[in-house]
């Protein structure tokens, strides 16, 4: 494996991947493991590169080849969080619904909680139904920067109103809600 560092607003972030695909970014410090390589060449390059023409506001999506481990399930979650748009938000009722099982909001919390991959994968974009933040990995206040980051604002908390986004619900996730 190779690894990376990459200097954020969020802070510093290990990318770790081999020659084929991404396999983890840690958005909390983490030191790379002892026999991983350190290395700004290829697939982790690439993917540093790409987060920061996030964080400076020129990429809306990543295209980066992806290695997810994970059960059935959480890959479902996983793919489903990669239709978000950016600047958009859901909830884990809406996200759970979208993967086909609208009562497993708690399994489609803890899933969103173990994306190997946050930021590429924007578990951020999920909020609770109230549209309080819910949790984040990173913490709440590492989610709100991204948040605001992506609505426009600066990425920069301090004096930051509270989040008022109104999740967005696709036509046929809307029409399933209805059905009740």
């Amino acid at each position: 494996m190779n690894y990376t560092y990459a200097e954020t607003p969020i802070g510093r972030v290990l990318i770790v991947g081999d020659e084929v695909a991404i396999h983890r970014i840690h958005i909390v410090a983490t030191e790379p493991a002892p026999e991983w390589r350190a290395s700004r060449e290829g697939i982790v390059g690439e993917a540093c590169r790409q987060l920061d023409e996030y964080f400076r506001g020129t990429r809306k999506e990543f295209d980066l080849p992806l290695a997810l481990q994970g059960t059935p399930f959480q890959k479902a979650v996983w793919h489903r969080l990669t239709e978000i748009p950016y600047g958009e938000t859901i909830s884990y009722a809406q996200l759970a619904a979208r993967v086909g099982n609208p009562k497993a909001c708690r399994a489609v919390g803890t899933a969103n909680g173990a994306n190997p991959l946050p930021i590429v994968i924007p578990c951020h974009r999920v909020i609770a139904t109230g549209g309080s933040l819910g949790g984040y990995a990173g913490g709440l206040a590492m989610k709100r920067q991204l948040l605001d980051l992506e609505l426009g604002g600066s990425g920069n908390l301090v004096g930051t109103a509270p989040l008022h986004r109104t999740p967005r619900l696709p036509q046929d996730a809307q029409q399933l809600l209805n059905l009740g």
